[in-house]
């Protein structure tokens, strides 16, 4: 079984479990997978962790409670230690990272005495719908966001939750509102703008004010500290999120990414010529570390005349 929200994701998977003899059925969160486990489907699950209704810790958590019969390995864009520490002690077999292939799952499957079971290929069939375009952004995003909290969460010390990521068109008016709407708590904006392979954009790190103290102690700085320390502190968080989710965003997409000096946006400019972003692509990443009290929004918005490229590209990865 393989059980991710993503179609990209499970379409992934499952070419790379094509060569074997099995059969494959797909869950698009846990609780369908769960359910189809006891109905005799998921002798072997490929498991999320960043899911909709029911995420992948639940769904572990659920077959350690329930003594389900299936044996578990987690694939996820998520490679903190942390989250790999954790999978490993409720339960899970092993953790493999994504983007997989069928090099990686070869990798694992013989390590646990599974391989040679699988001899004749077999066409997998039932449950695979057909691709949609924004979602394929959505998962590429999740990776690269793995590999962005994976750095913060070695910066701080702590570990990083993951949400699933949000790809949308958006317009510049609701980018402006949600940038810089008055009823909204006090932000700080850290933009970097970034060009290459034929797209351009502008990825916004946003910091609430209230929260720069906590990271201030997270990274061990007890006493109070100026205006020019908190901006440094804001600049190396903002940093460290963007190069890690732009990087592996680029290389996903087998291109290369030069990334502009970090500034930081006061509440009245907006980081872009106005006929470049009237209509455009946005990807929302609230990482957040609840132990302490903290989140920051990762905003990476593309412009509108990057879109052709941008489909190019997918096209080409696929």
């Amino acid at each position: 079984m393989i059980c991710d929200d993503s179609r990209l994701a499970r379409k992934q998977m499952a070419n790379a479990l094509c060569r074997w003899n099995i059969e494959v059925t797909f869950a698009e969160h846990g609780l369908q997978a769960l359910e189809a486990i006891r109905a005799g489907k998921g002798d072997l699950l490929f498991l999320d962790l960043n899911m909709p209704i029911m995420d992948g810790y639940q769904v572990l958590e659920r077959i350690r409670r329930d003594d389900l019969k299936t044996l578990v390995i987690v694939v996820s864009g998520d490679v903190q230690p942390a989250a790999l520490q954790r999978v490993m002690n409720m339960g899970a077999l092993d953790f493999v990272s994504k983007p997989t292939s069928a090099a990686d799952i070869g990798k694992v499957l013989q390590r646990f005495g599974i391989l040679q079971e699988l001899e004749k290929p077999r066409e997998i069939t039932g449950g695979q719908e057909p691709e949609s375009v924004p979602e394929y952004y959505q998962e590429i995003a999740n990776i690269a966001m793995g590999r962005a909290g994976d750095l913060l969460a070695r910066l701080l010390g702590v570990y990083v939750s993951l949400p699933i990521p949000h790809a949308r068109m958006v317009h510049r008016s609701a980018l402006e509102m949600h940038l810089f709407a008055s009823e909204r708590p006090p932000f700080n904006i850290v933009g970097q703008g970034f060009i290459g392979g034929g797209i351009a954009g502008e990825a916004l790190i946003q910091i609430p004010v209230s929260c720069v103290g906590n990271l201030a102690g997270v990274m061990g700085v007890t006493e109070a500290i100026t205006s020019l320390q908190q901006e440094e502190l804001m600049m190396e968080v903002a940093n460290t999120l963007t190069s890690a989710f732009l990087g592996s965003f680029a290389q996903q997409l087998k291109i290369s990414l030069s990334r502009g000096t970090p500034t930081l946006i006061e509440s009245d400019g907006f980081p872009a010529d106005s006929e470049s972003w009237q209509q455009s692509l946005a990807i929302t990443i609230d990482y957040q570390i609840e132990s302490d009290d903290i989140h920051c929004e990762l905003l990476v918005i593309f412009t509108e005349d990057s879109l052709p490229a941008l489909k190019r590209l997918l096209r080409a990865v696929l």
